[in-house]
C-alpha cells in the first residue's frame, strides 16, 4: 500500500478522492451561506444555521477531517504537478501543442489553486479565526439564547465593494479549477470512457456555475441592497 500511494498513480488518486471529498463540502457551505438570503435583513436563519454548524458535535469531527482533506490535495497537487513539469524537462524530443491538446483551466491548474488557496487564507482569517478563536464577534438573542452574530462579521465585509470584488474573482478561479478537476477526478478512479468523459464534462461544468454564480450572488445582494 506504501508503494501504491508514493507511485505517480496513487498520488493522483489521494489528490482525486480529496478533491471529491471538498466538492461536496462546497455545496453544504453554498448552501449554508445562501440562508442569508432567507433573511437579509435580521439574519437569524443563518446565524442559527452558522451557530449549529459551530456547535454540533458531528461538525467538529468533520472539521479536522476536512482540513486534512484540504492538505492532502493541495501537498500532492503540487508533487504531482512538480513531477508533470520535471518529466517535461526530460523529455527534451517530446513536441506538444498543448494549447490544442488541452484546454486553458487544465494548463493551469497549479496557478489557480494557488490563487484559491491564498484566498482561503485570507477567508480563513476573516472568518474561522474570529469565529473559533479570538471571540472577536457580536452575540445576538435567538429564542432567549445568545449566540454570535455570525451575520453581521459576514455581511459587513460583503458590504466593501474591493472585497467582494477579490471574493468573486476567486470563485471564478475556483469556477475554472472545478471545471477540469471534477470529471478529472472520476476519470482517475476509472470512468474515463468516451460516453462517461462527455456526461462528466457536462456535470463539471453545470457544477462550477452553480457555485461561482451561487457564492457571488451573496456578496453582490448586500452590496447592492
Amino acid at each position: 500500500m506504501k508503494g501504491f500511494l508514493s507511485s505517480s498513480i496513487g498520488k493522483k488518486l489521494l489528490m482525486s478522492l480529496s478533491g471529491l471529498f471538498l466538492i461536496v463540502f462546497l455545496l453544504v457551505h453554498l448552501g449554508l451561506n445562501l440562508t442569508m438570503l432567507f433573511d437579509p435583513v435580521n439574519g437569524k436563519v443563518y446565524n442559527v444555521a452558522a451557530n449549529f454548524m459551530a456547535t454540533n458535535p458531528i461538525i467538529k469531527v468533520v472539521e479536522p477531517i476536512l482540513a486534512l482533506g484540504f492538505l492532502i490535495h493541495i501537498i500532492y497537487g503540487l508533487i504531482v504537478q512538480l513531477n508533470n513539469w520535471k518529466a517535461r524537462g526530460n523529455n527534451k524530443y517530446a513536441v506538444v501543442n498543448q494549447k490544442e491538446s488541452s484546454t486553458w483551466a487544465s494548463r493551469n491548474m497549479i496557478w489557480l489553486g494557488i490563487f484559491v488557496f491564498a484566498f482561503l487564507v485570507v477567508h480563513i482569517i476573516n472568518f474561522y479565526v474570529k469565529i473559533k478563536f479570538t471571540g472577536d464577534l457580536d452575540e445576538t438573542s435567538i429564542g432567549g439564547k445568545n449566540i454570535h452574530d455570525t451575520f453581521t462579521l459576514v455581511t459587513s465585509l460583503f458590504e466593501i465593494w474591493w472585497y467582494d470584488l477579490i471574493y468573486i474573482i476567486s470563485f471564478v478561479a475556483l469556477g475554472l479549477h472545478l471545471h477540469h478537476a471534477f470529471w478529472s477526478a472520476f476519470q482517475t478512479l476509472g470512468w474515463n470512457n468516451k460516453i462517461w468523459r462527455r456526461r462528466l464534462e457536462v456535470i463539471s461544468d453545470i457544477y462550477a456555475i452553480i457555485i461561482v454564480a451561487g457564492f457571488s450572488i451573496i456578496p453582490l445582494y448586500f452590496l447592492i441592497f
